[in-house]
């Protein structure tokens, strides 16, 4: 079974192009799916939307009566998820404004396939890129990610700060198991949340690999979300809580990788969030 989550916030333009796009290309492949799109406090049309397409689509929604961000959004839908689906099955995080087109959900399942735990997609590999984002957000982005591939350098990776990514569930299970209500602990910071996860489950001991993909930026109708100002605070906050020297991710966790790659089970019986202790820093929420 293939899970996909999608966040929609203000989305009654990009749907209606997004949801039918995205079943006649799954139901192309003849597989078997579900779609859990989390409604954030949406003040537009999108609950109507969603309703009608209730009706006729493998469709469930999360509703949020009012706007809470992306980072509980994404905490919704991996947890929605992780409580319903087997660890056989496959999450895939697709945007909910168009910019994502489909057909890469295959490439993204095939290289999950060959052993890997979590698949990303990227602008920055041979073949990727993107259409219609102008010189200015693109410099940023790309600062961004340089800061991110230096500070939290996760093997297999070279865009931190797209969220299309597939996921085996049973590592999203295992995160949530090991690390609870914090596997999100930075979920008020804006964007933040979409390097959270690949920064959580490298330290759970998870294998990364990425495919190229062409953002379509150009697709998009409605406004952007994203505060660029809000989400860089998130990511320096990220960076002391990851290597603070008391208590930090990286020390209250050391050798969970390690044993989660020799056997899961151990792994979360030692850390697992009711077994373990977190100091303070790693209990702050944001």
């Amino acid at each position: 079974m293939i899970w996909i989550m999608l966040p929609a916030y203000n989305e009654g333009e990009s749907l209606p192009k997004l949801l039918p796009k995205l079943v006649r290309t799954l139901d192309e492949r003849e597989l078997q799916y579900k779609i859990v799109v989390v409604n954030d406090g949406s003040t537009d049309n999108t609950a109507d939307l969603l309703a009608q397409y209730q009706k006729e689509l493998h469709l469930e929604v999360i509703v949020h009566p009012i706007n809470r961000g992306l980072g509980e959004t994404e905490r919704d839908g991996f947890e929605y998820i992780a409580l319903r689906c087997t660890p056989d099955d496959f999450i895939v995080r697709v945007e909910g404004d168009d910019t994502h087109e489909p057909e890469y959900i295959f490439t993204l399942l095939e290289k999950l396939d060959e052993g890997y735990d979590v698949v990303n997609t990227s602008r920055f590999q041979p073949g990727g890129g993107q259409i219609g984002v102008d010189g200015y957000r693109t410099a940023i982005s790309r600062a961004a990610n340089m800061f991110m591939q230096f500070v939290f350098r996760i093997p297999g990776i070279r865009d931190y700060s797209c969220g299309y990514r597939a996921y085996r569930a049973s590592v999203i299970q295992d995160a949530i198991e090991v690390y609870g209500n914090n596997f999100l602990q930075l979920r008020g910071l804006g964007f933040t949340s979409t390097l959270e996860v690949i920064v959580k489950l490298r330290l759970l001991g998870c294998r990364f690999a990425e495919v190229p993909f062409v953002l379509r930026y150009d697709q998009k109708e409605s406004s952007s979300k994203m505060v660029s100002s809000i989400t860089t605070v998130g990511y320096l906050t990220m960076a002391l809580l990851y290597y603070w020297p008391f208590g930090g991710w990286k020390s209250q966790f050391r050798g969970l990788a390690a044993l989660y790659q020799q056997d899961h089970d151990q792994a979360i019986e030692k850390f697992g969030r009711n077994r373990m202790s977190l100091r303070l820093i790693s209990r702050i929420g944001m």
